[in-house]
Parts: C-alpha cells; sequence; structure tokens
C-alpha cells in the first residue's frame, strides 16, 4: 500500500480516504465533483491495493455477531426502531467500504463499470446518512451501538475467489442487495404501521436505488462471464461460499423489483424456492447438479 499523498480528484485517492479513514465524516464525504463529470477526473488505479478491512475509530468498531433485528410487528416501540436504524446505517457504511475496496482491488475494471460502483457508492453514502438523521431523530447516534462485521466477514471470500470482480458482484449485487429489495418494503411498511412515516420514505427511497444497483451487478456478471452461461449458472459459478441464492432474498419476496432491476425470470424463480443448507441438507446451501459446480 502507497503512502504517497493522491490526487484530491482521483478514484484512488477516493477510494483510500474512505478505508483509511476512521471517522464517519471522511467516510461519508461525496466523491469528488470531477469524478461525476463524463471526461474529467483521475481514474487510474494503479496497481491493484488489497485491505484486509477498513480502519475505523473505536466508537465505529466492528466484532462478530450481532443481536437479532427486531421483528417488524415490534417497531411501535421506540428501541426497535432505533435498533433497526442503527443496523440499517450500518449495513450502507459497510457497503460503502466494500465498493472502495473492490474500485482498489481490481484496477483493470472498465472505466463504465468503475463509474457505476462509484455512483452507487455515493448513493449508499446517501443511504447512510439518510438512516442516520432518522436515527438522530429519536435520540440516538450511531456511535452508541453494536456493530456487526457481516458484510466484512465475506471479504476474504471474495477475495480468494477465482472469479474476481464477478465474485464481488454476485455477491454484493446479486446476493446482499437482492435481499434488501425485500427487506427495504417488509420494514417500510413495518415503519408505516409504527406511525413511523419518515423511516418508511428512507425505506423506500434505499428500495428504489437499489433497484439500479442489482441492476447494475446483473448486467456486469453476463457481461464479463462466459458467454454460454445463462444468469443463472453466471451467479452459480462466481458466488462465494457462504452466500448463495437462498440469502438473496428476504421473507416477502418481491418480484416486480426484481423485473424492474432486469432479472430473467428463470435466475427470480431460482432464488425464489432456493433453500438454505439447513432445509437442503447440501453442505454449502445450494442443489446439486452442474449449477453447484464451478466452470
Amino acid at each position: 500500500m502507497s503512502a504517497e499523498p493522491e490526487q484530491a480528484n482521483s478514484l484512488r485517492g477516493f477510494c483510500r480516504k474512505i478505508l483509511e479513514s476512521g471517522d464517519l465524516t471522511s467516510k461519508l464525504a461525496s466523491p469528488p465533483a470531477e469524478l461525476e463529470a463524463p471526461g474529467c477526473g483521475d481514474w487510474r488505479i494503479g496497481s491493484p491495493l488489497h485491505y484486509d478491512g477498513p480502519i475505523r475509530d473505536p466508537e465505529l468498531a466492528m466484532s462478530s455477531g450481532s443481536g437479532k433485528l427486531p421483528a417488524p410487528g415490534a417497531l411501535r416501540n421506540r428501541e426497535a426502531r432505533v435498533l433497526c436504524l442503527a443496523r440499517f446505517a450500518h449495513h450502507e457504511l459497510m457497503a460503502v467500504e466494500l465498493f472502495a475496496w473492490a474500485l482498489l482491488r481490481w484496477p483493470e475494471l472498465p472505466e463504465e463499470l468503475q463509474r457505476g460502483l462509484i455512483r452507487t457508492l455515493a448513493e449508499e453514502q446517501l443511504h447512510c446518512r439518510l438512516y442516520m438523521g432518522r436515527l438522530n431523530a429519536l435520540g440516538s447516534q450511531l456511535s452508541e451501538h453494536r456493530h456487526s462485521d457481516y458484510f466484512w466477514r465475506h471479504a476474504a471470500a471474495i477475495a480468494e475467489s477465482p472469479h474476481g470482480p464477478r465474485a464481488f458482484l454476485a455477491a454484493m449485487g446479486l446476493t446482499l442487495e437482492q435481499a434488501n429489495l425485500d427487506f427495504t418494503l417488509l420494514y417500510r411498511d413495518a415503519f408505516r404501521e409504527a406511525g413511523d412515516e419518515s423511516s418508511a420514505r428512507v425505506c423506500q427511497r434505499v428500495h428504489d436505488d437499489e433497484i439500479r444497483h442489482v441492476k447494475l451487478a446483473a448486467q456486469w456478471l453476463s457481461r464479463l462471464s462466459d458467454p454460454e452461461l445463462d444468469p443463472t449458472a453466471a451467479y452459480e459459478s462466481a458466488v462465494p461460499f457462504p452466500l448463495a441464492a437462498s440469502r438473496a432474498k428476504g421473507r416477502r419476496f418481491d418480484v416486480p423489483a426484481r423485473q424492474k432491476a432486469g432479472l430473467d425470470a428463470a435466475f427470480i424463480e431460482h432464488v425464489r424456492v432456493a433453500k438454505s443448507s439447513q432445509q437442503s441438507g447440501h453442505p454449502d446451501g445450494r442443489k446439486s447438479g452442474p449449477l453447484a459446480k464451478a466452470p
């Protein structure tokens, strides 16, 4: 990892600041304007940079495991709403860091994909700020809560995968973000039923943006995969264990959002019927057969 200072308008400098700064202000600072204008900014990454994890200030330190997320029906209780908002905000913060991590790890990504990932990263920053705003309105701060390392626990498997950025797209976009298509609507309605319309609107905003994020991942996984693989096979060949199609959904399975994201009917059905390892008896939760094998 280079200790040399980076140009303020460079993609490399922006992503390094997110991972190497421990404070929220630095991690949630928007991309430089130069990176948003076509043909402007420095999009060169240089040699790959590998991080085992992000630097965090003590109040943002992560630990393994976390308490159970409150059930939707419990959100009439203020403390339950606070816990949900803190958990959702931290999920978005981890996503911000992981998009920066991916951009630095794979400097060979096409600039079009880099731009798509930066736009996604910026929206994750906004989502984090929106959830934190609601958390603050309820009299709490993100620093007051325990932070699970759940998303970051998958970084090693993604990094070790022979599928490189395909593994990241399958893990982040088509598993974790696809699942959020369901969870955002489930908790939108729960906040609304609890009388917290402001938090419900944040969930709706996140849901709407998540559709674009899933679409970006699906399009680029297809473009980077063997053209003979259909979307389901491309996903199954690239998604790193222990992530799987069974984790790409919530208890409320929203088909229209997946259709808006451009997922084909066969892949949507594959995710809908996917069973966890406990349900299927397969050690990695996948069905036996050719889709369980790497190409």
